[in-house]
């Protein structure tokens, strides 16, 4: 009689044991799930652009069809206000120069709902490791937080931009500089209370910011995942978790 776990049987148990693998990657105690690990289902973007691949959501651009703008996947499932995000992310096959560039949206406005593009903070992240885990405003202010800054950012004078004040490291400059791995998969944490945000980068505080400016700070708004304009890029998402926090 041949054995139950002959060369043949294992050919076919193995992709199935693939799924159930990726099916039971845990959620951490207090948190909900936002991608299931097989389909969009919950978010809305470009379906040109975003897919799942290998239990991932994969956001990929093509030369021969560039970007005319930064196009974003956004989460269905409603605003967030105050709430911590956890989410991997790994750049694949990304074009020479290094120049693969994504974010992950919070407390953001949907700008314009049929072209995906939303505008408020974000946490960058790149694949050159030149932005990873700093606050960036998409539409906005623009870079308020550099990687490995806690600032404080206040209302400008009338007609003037925006200048964070740096009021300390966020962390060992030299624990920023070695925080992102770019040949694999890294883990970026968001906190948002009130209006102190704070990034966190495979465990290190990569931003840690209060917003003091009443005209500009967002309270809530939607999380989405960004593709940005440029070369060709691929962007690859996991176990996003979501708690939401008092």
């Amino acid at each position: 009689m041949l054995s139950a776990f002959t060369p043949m049987r294992l050919l076919v148990l193995l992709p199935l044991l693939a799924v159930a693998l990726r099916a039971a990657d845990p959620t951490p105690a207090g948190y909900v799930s936002l991608f299931d690990g097989s389909s969009l289902a919950g978010w809305e973007g470009n379906p040109a652009l975003w897919s799942v691949e290998d239990g991932t959501i994969t956001g990929r651009t093509r030369a021969e069809a560039p970007l005319k703008s930064n196009t974003f996947l956004i989460w269905k499932g409603g605003e967030t206000k105050n709430f911590e995000l956890r989410a991997h992310f790994r750049f694949l096959d990304n074009n020479e120069k290094k120049t693969a560039n994504s974010g992950i949206q919070y407390r953001s406005k949907v700008i314009d709902a049929k072209g995906w593009i939303v505008g408020g903070y974000q946490g960058d992240i790149d694949a050159a490791g030149r932005y990873v885990g700093m606050l960036y405003e998409e539409k906005g202010r623009g870079i308020l937080a550099k990687p490995g800054e806690k600032v404080r950012l206040v209302a400008p004078p009338a007609g003037e931009k925006t200048k964070p004040e740096v009021t300390g490291p966020s962390a060992p400059a030299a624990a920023v500089a070695v925080a992102f791995q770019p040949d694999g998969w890294n883990e970026l944490i968001i906190r948002a209370e009130g209006n102190h945000l704070r990034h966190y980068l495979n465990g290190v505080a990569t931003a840690d910011i209060i917003d003091l400016d009443a005209t500009k700070a967002a309270s809530s708004g939607v999380l989405a995942l960004q593709i940005h304009t440029g070369p060709p890029m691929t962007i690859q998402f996991k176990n996003l978790f979501l708690k939401t926090l008092p």
